[in-house]
Order: structure tokens, then sequence, then C-alpha cells
């Protein structure tokens, strides 16, 4: 008896419902979503991300960051995000709307990004903290990243974005510490980094 058919109809089966199951209802699930009008504030969320911020999220990228923070809160009973104060909310499908790829992430050596910029909303302090992060969280165990950043002469005045560092790590006389391009729009990318609109789906 032939089972050539037979055996090409398992596999075809086998093949044609995993497809519907990963990626046919998925998308009939979450495909069509679009933006929301916040019935509290009048807001459409989530918006498409500035050109910088866009920018910086490539610089995120770049750098492997995803591989030590996550951007995703768990709901409660999955874990102690909310009570660890990363979110105020579970993250849902529609707060990753315009970003492609999206970054979960697969580990948490460091804290979640999800809500970064509403939990540190200060420039100097991010650019402090990715220049050497001990010098903003003790103890901390992510590496320092002083490529981001240049050495210039100071001009007329210091730059307002020039870093205030303690002597040891201090320049030479006469010299600032300032972000680089690349440096500018990661924390740029960093501080729109908010999930915390009520969406109907986290109510």
């Amino acid at each position: 008896m032939n089972y050539g058919p037979l055996i090409f109809l398992g596999v075809f089966l086998t093949v044609a419902s995993s497809w519907c199951g990963l990626v046919l209802i998925p998308q009939l699930q979450f495909g069509r979503q679009e933006p929301v009008r916040i019935e509290e504030t009048g807001e459409i969320y989530p918006q498409a991300r500035s050109g910088l911020a866009q920018q910086g999220r490539e610089v995120y990228r770049a750098n492997g960051c995803i591989y030590c923070h996550s951007q995703q809160v768990r709901p409660v009973g999955f874990g102690a995000d909310e009570a660890r104060n990363w979110g105020s909310r579970r993250t849902v499908a529609r707060d990753y709307l315009f970003d492609k790829p999206v970054m979960l992430g697969t580990m948490r050596t460091g804290p979640d990004l999800t809500n970064i910029g509403l939990r540190q909303t200060s420039v100097a302090w991010h650019y402090s903290h990715l220049y050497n992060p001990q010098s903003t969280s003790k103890g901390s165990i992510m590496p320092p990243f002083p490529f981001l950043f240049e050495q210039r002469k100071i001009g007329a005045r210091s730059s307002p974005e020039a870093l205030k560092l303690p002597p040891e790590m201090a320049p030479p006389a006469g010299y600032e510490i300032v972000p680089a391009k690349e440096g500018r729009v990661l924390v740029q990318y960093l501080l729109s980094l908010r999930a915390n609109a009520p969406l109907p789906e986290t109510k």
C-alpha cells in the first residue's frame, strides 16, 4: 500500500494548523489594533515616537541593552513588577503598536524599562548613568558607555549638557565631557518609554 499521500496529508495538516495557531489567529486578534482616545485625558495613545527617539531606539538595540533590560510589565500574580514601581499596570499588545521590532527583552539583569521615562525624568541623570552607572546607582553591574560621550575643550562657557563628574573622573582642566549624538538620542528614547495610559483592555 502506498502511504505517500497519507503522510503528505498528515504533514500538510500539521504545518497548516501550526501556521493558523502561530500566525493567523494572533493576526486576527491583534493585527487590526489601532490607537485609542483615552477618555480621561482626550489624548490618543499610543503615538509614534519622535525622530530623535527613533534614532535612539537603534542605538539602544545596537548596544545590546535588550539583553539585560526587559520592556514588559507583568500582571499581578506573575511577578512583583507593579510593587517594584516598574509600572502602574501590565503592558498589553497595544503598547507596542508602533514598535518594530518589539523589544520585550530576554532577561532582567537590570530593571524593566517599560516606564523609565516616567520613573526618571532627569536628562542629566540619564547621562551620568550611561557614562558611569555606579555614580547614580551604587552596586550597579551595568557596564559604562563612555563611547557615547566626547571630551572637548571648554569654549566661552561650559555646555549645559556637560556632565558633573567627581574629581577622580573629571577631565583635565579646561575640558568637559558632553554627550555625543548617540548619547543624546539614546536618552531621548529612554525618556519616551511610557506605558501608563489607562487602556480599556487593562481595566
